[in-house]
């Protein structure tokens, strides 16, 4: 007995029916990887920008730090001498570093050396290069410590100050670094 129900029997000669078309695929290629393109490259932009801002933030380091340093020992140096240094007779370096770091000299932050004055009396300098131009002015009763930079050598300045004034028989430091275009 033979039944016609069970299995199904197909023909030899029929191939099996499709599961979907291989139109498909092209189609969702098509859309979506230039999506994912344009994904990617916004992602890359987005990486560019913050790189770069932290790395200016980084740089900015430099000069907030060292203008603390130098607020610290013009203070330190009035205790000791009952004096304010004297200002530096040059900045370090001469020039405002362009876009790159300089590596000044031992003998740039010594220049005033023996003369109650400058850097050496503040017994500051820097070994390692650095982004930013350093100079100190003094009148006697106050003081302005600046850093000078040009970042992205566009000839645009960035520039830190710290100021301190004698006050009694201390040096009052400002109350922050005062900041002028500090992103240049």
């Amino acid at each position: 007995m033979q039944r016609s129900d069970y299995p199904p029997h197909l023909p030899p000669h029929q191939p099996p029916p499709k599961s979907g078309g291989g139109g498909t695929w092209i189609i969702i290629a098509i859309v979506a990887i230039p999506a994912l393109i344009a994904f990617i490259g916004i992602l890359a932009v987005l990486a560019v920008f913050g790189v770069r801002k932290y790395l200016v933030a980084a740089k900015q380091v430099e000069a907030r730090n060292s203008m603390g340093t130098i607020g610290m020992r013009a203070a330190a140096a009035y205790e000791r001498d009952r004096k304010l240094c004297a200002s530096a007779s040059a900045p370090v370096p001469e020039g405002v570093p362009r876009g790159m770091k300089f590596q000044s000299a031992a003998t740039d932050w010594t220049r005033d050396e023996g003369q109650n004055a400058g850097f050496s009396c503040l017994q500051f300098e820097m070994s390692m290069p650095q982004y930013y131009q350093y100079n100190y002015q003094s009148t006697g009763s106050s003081f302005i410590a600046s850093a000078r930079g040009d970042l992205n050598a566009d000839n645009s300045l960035s520039l830190f100050q710290l100021r301190g004034d004698v006050v009694g028989d201390a040096v009052q430091l400002g109350s922050s670094i005062e900041e002028t275009s500090p992103e240049e």
